[in-house]
């Protein structure tokens, strides 16, 4: 999801290369030397950026629920308050989120739990607010909705664009990345029309 361009930092390889060891093997089936070699630095030199595993699990499921909530926000201002473009904007924000960040999807699925109270409370907290972004433009587009069948409707596309970890890879039938994201807007924008 993110812009940037610059080469990944160190810190920042090494939380990729977790998601993807825990999304695959599970918490407790992935030790530090795993996650090192993956990354060419021995196990013990993960310590010099986390102090360990649960510092990892903790900083990945917090980060990505601190990033949707930041892009939905730049999102919605960048949109200028007109629904349909922040909508439109929320959508392919979260679509890139799901293609890009599957272990992300499938971490937070299995391993949330895993985190100290604080940090999971925190992760809720996040997810909360940015539900509220959505909730909040999609009652703006279907102001005889009501609110919780608007929210229902929110939580049903998070489920929907949240899916796609179970897809399996491009190829072997399924659609390339471009192919996969038009789907997941029609998909996406369909469920809200239907609020009408």
């Amino acid at each position: 999801m993110s812009t940037r361009t610059d080469a990944p930092t160190r810190r920042e390889q090494i939380l990729k290369e977790a998601a993807r060891l825990f999304a695959e093997r599970g918490f407790h089936g992935v030790g530090v030397d795993e996650i090192g070699a993956a990354v060419g630095i021995s196990g013990p030199g993960l310590y010099r950026h986390f102090p360990g595993k649960d510092a990892m699990l903790a900083e990945l499921l917090v980060g990505i629920s601190g990033r949707l909530l930041d892009g939905g926000r730049r999102r919605v201002a960048e949109a200028d308050g007109v629904p349909e473009q922040v909508l439109s904007s929320l959508i392919d924000g979260h679509i890139d989120f799901a293609l890009d960040d599957r272990p992300l999807i499938t971490l937070h699925d299995r391993e949330l739990d895993r985190l100290r109270d604080s940090d999971r409370k925190l992760v809720r907290q996040l997810q909360r607010q940015y539900v509220e972004l959505w909730v909040d433009v999609v009652r703006k587009l279907h102001p005889e909705t009501g609110e919780g069948q608007v929210r229902a409707a929110v939580h049903a596309v998070f489920g929907l664009l949240n899916s796609t970890p179970h897809l399996g890879s491009y190829g072997n039938g399924l659609p390339g990345r471009a192919a996969m994201e038009d789907l997941l807007r029609k998909l996406a924008n369909g469920a809200f029309a239907s609020l009408s």
